[in-house]
Formats: structure tokens, sequence, C-alpha cells
């Protein structure tokens, strides 16, 4: 039986670009401890045309997960202000909550 990676991975050989199959793929990959892999994916889709935003706040909660609290402060605060050029007051706001509870962690 396969495995929902590979179930996701089939589904893109289909539809390469489909954005929110390759949203769940980098799910799988960090579920898997493939952060680099999942990283580089989230990154292709905040460079995507509209950027994806739900891909700025996953990226920027794995890094806070690995450590890595500056970069995820610099995604955040794109993805704020791209989820409000895209009109996504949730987003926005969630991705706000998680800057302001980093505080000053990691500095």
């Amino acid at each position: 039986m396969p495995t929902r990676r590979e179930k996701i991975e089939a589904m893109l050989e289909k539809d390469p670009n489909d954005a929110f199959l390759r949203y769940g793929l980098s799910q799988e990959l960090d579920k898997e401890g493939e952060h680099e892999q999942s990283l580089a994916l989230l990154a292709e889709l905040r460079r995507h045309q509209p950027p994806y935003v739900s891909a700025f706040f996953m990226a920027a909660q794995q890094l806070v997960r690995l450590s890595r609290i500056d970069e995820a402060r610099a995604i955040l605060r794109d993805g704020i202000e791209e989820a409000r050029r895209q009109r996504n007051d949730h987003a926005a706001g969630e991705m706000s909550e998680l800057l302001t509870q980093l505080g000053n962690l990691g500095e």
C-alpha cells in the first residue's frame, strides 16, 4: 500500500504545478525529517505567483522547531505582508501571533 507521500508524488506527476499538492508534499517531508527538502519546496511556493500564503507560516513553524529563529522571523514578516496584500486577515493574524510569541527568543 502506497504511503501518503507516494500518493501525493503520484498526483504531482499528473499535475506538477498544483500548489496544494506541493504544500502537502512539503508537510510529508517535514514529518519524515527531510527538513531541507521541505523548506526548499515551501520556498518555491512562497515565490509562486501569487505566493502561497500558508507556505510562509508552515516554513516559519518548521524553522522554529529547528531553532532557526531569525530565519523564521524574516519569513513571518514577509508572510504577514503578503497575507495582507492578498486580504487574508486570518493568515496575517496567525503569523503575527507567532512572531509575537517568538519575542526575543534566539537573540
